[in-house]
């Protein structure tokens, strides 16, 4: 939420995990340690279109550093609420380019368009330099979250390590996680849940074989395959911590997220393919 505010620039944020803070951007006073380090990304939106004299309101019930792409969720909001506010007729395709320029910025070069473009626009898309959307049904998914946040930056750069040491090994794993994806694409559109389960599986092998699982991950989904019925379970985003996602089995969503419950995750219920940004009252 966007609005004028005489004389300052504020962000004012909640529900980030934390307990609610605010942050004057001019000034630096904050009511919490952690506020100017969630609040990166609205403020180099900010700075971006060289806002001045706004009141910036953040809610998020996505948790940080988790691999379910929370930066890029506010970084397009905040282009979103300041293109309707400021009257800067960005198109969809605009807002999703400079969210893309702003998240790689703030996080020191790193960052695919892939978050940006499905926050901005929805749906499914597929990303190899751009993003492209793509029309495939629904599903229905359960995260299993580990409470324990990843640090992007040092997976990768353990990830690419590990590759500088054994290109002739790690390159294929990367073709084999690339071939999944691409498999993955006609499984959804098929609708062929069982072969798509067993697909997620073996890519949840490729990613640990370079390094990005953990064991608080790997419990939780061998509880989503085990005692929750999942068709299939993997790590999301850049792994060391955040979160899994499982695909339900004929039993549903319930019996995989008390088991997750039980293997010590928080479980959330959720649909891909939704609505991406829009403008609310």
């Amino acid at each position: 939420m966007v609005n004028d505010s005489a004389g300052g620039l504020e962000i004012v944020a909640g529900n980030l995990t934390l307990q609610g803070f605010s942050l004057d951007v001019h000034s630096g006073r904050v009511r919490s340690d952690r506020a100017a380090f969630a609040t990166r990304y609205v403020r180099a939106a900010l700075e971006e279109f060289q806002a001045q004299d706004l009141r910036v309101e953040v809610r998020s019930e996505i948790p940080l550093a988790s691999g379910l792409g929370s930066s890029a969720a506010t970084v397009v909001a905040t282009i979103g609420a300041l293109n309707e506010h400021l009257g800067l007729s960005l198109s969809l395709q605009e807002i999703a380019d400079c969210a893309h320029r702003i998240e790689k910025t703030v996080q020191m070069g790193l960052g695919s368009p892939m978050d940006t473009a499905l926050s901005t626009f929805g749906g499914y898309c597929t990303v190899s330099k751009t993003a492209r959307p793509i029309d495939l049904p629904a599903l229905e998914l359960v995260i299993g979250y580990t409470e324990k946040p990843h640090d992007t930056r040092s997976e990768v750069q353990k990830v690419q390590r590990l590759y500088a040491l054994y290109p002739e090994i790690v390159g294929p794993i990367f073709q084999s996680i690339g071939a999944a994806s691409s498999r993955a694409v006609q499984l959804i559109r098929e609708q062929d849940l069982a072969a798509l389960g067993e697909l997620m599986n073996v890519n949840h092998g490729l990613l640990e074989a370079i390094g990005v699982g953990s064991r608080e991950l790997s419990e939780l989904v061998y509880a989503a395959r085990g005692p929750g019925r999942a068709l299939g379970a993997k790590i999301t985003g850049a792994g060391g911590g955040g979160c899994m996602i499982a695909l339900p089995g004929p039993e549903g969503r319930t019996p995989m997220a008390v088991a997750l419950e039980q293997a010590k995750g928080r479980a959330f219920l959720v649909r891909t393919g939704c609505q991406g940004l829009r403008l609310e009252d």
